[in-house]
């Protein structure tokens, strides 16, 4: 068996549609429910433009749990937490994926990165490619041959060859490129005083983190990096938050994952469940018209 295998970070978009569709979508308890509307949009679209026969919808529940808490307790710790409007939402979403009969992800331990890593790893080695619907660029140290990452929302498309232009690094140095830099959306502290633009450099030059660490001392006599003696010192200080950081940006490749997943390959929807949900969520007939034209 092989193919492509879709695997959607489905919290990105239920995000994006939160913050873009007006908050007078409500259910008929009153309840806002204007994100599982954007995100029933998104994923409807998703499935009509391309099919996919393999396809994996990946869920954060993980925020305050993740073991990457338990090793910096102040990762995401910048981030407000989701407003009970927005967290029952999530539920409903996953729902919604369920009922068209998608394979839906989730873990209190791992993140939607971590799930969509393990899945793709597993199924890479039976010959699939992943395309992965994300904007998140920690996602492209997933990238192999073959693989494509989707930025569903600007229509932006790159492989794995694509990623030194986009980030100036390649893939498979993304964590690397994190552990030195750092990533302030997800609170990953880095290195002090090396920015994108350094950490790229250096990875340009030594091939790795640990590779730098290891030749360190030949760091400030290196022509075309300004500072590179105060890189060196900084690094030198800072060693182990730089290794540290690489860790919580290296995305997890032994997640656990449901019982049933095979392959992912979409299931019969529930159209019953699908019709109950959508009379809840009190959406219109054109959305129920292209929801039940999904069900298989």
């Amino acid at each position: 068996m092989s193919g492509k295998l879709y695997l959607v970070d489905a919290s990105l978009y239920v995000f994006r549609a939160w913050h873009s569709m007006p908050p007078d979508f409500t259910d008929v308890d009153g309840w806002p429910v204007n994100a599982v509307h954007g995100f029933a949009r998104f994923l409807l679209e998703l499935l009509e433009r391309e099919n996919p026969r393999h396809i994996a919808v990946a869920f954060d529940e993980s925020l305050e749990t993740s073991f990457r808490n338990q090793l910096y307790p102040p990762y995401k710790a910048n981030r407000e937490p989701a407003p009970e409007e927005l967290k029952r939402q999530f539920s409903l979403c996953r729902q919604f994926a369920e009922s068209l009969g998608l394979a839906v992800l989730r873990d209190n331990h791992y993140e939607a990165d971590d799930l969509i890593g393990t899945l793709l790893a597993r199924q890479r080695a039976k010959g699939f490619h992943g395309v992965i619907v994300s904007a998140d660029k920690d996602l492209s140290q997933l990238l192999h041959d073959g693989d494509e990452q989707w930025d569903y929302a600007r229509q932006q498309r790159w492989n794995a060859a694509g990623v030194k232009e986009r980030y100036g690094v390649h893939a498979h140095q993304v964590a690397d490129f994190l552990g030195l830099a750092g990533d302030a959306i997800d609170n990953i502290p880095g290195v002090p005083g090396i920015g994108a633009k350094t950490a790229a450099a250096l990875l340009e030059h030594f091939g790795s983190l640990d590779a730098l660490l290891e030749r360190l001392a030949e760091l400030p006599f290196l022509r075309g990096i300004r500072g590179a003696a105060t890189h060196a010192k900084k690094l030198a200080e800072h060693r182990e938050a730089a290794l540290m950081s690489r860790q919580l940006a290296t995305i997890a490749l032994d997640a656990p994952l449901p019982d049933d997943i095979g392959d992912a390959a979409r299931r019969r929807g529930d159209s019953a469940a699908l019709n109950d949900l959508l009379e809840f969520l009190r959406a219109g007939p054109m959305t129920k018209r292209r929801a039940q034209e999904q069900l298989r």
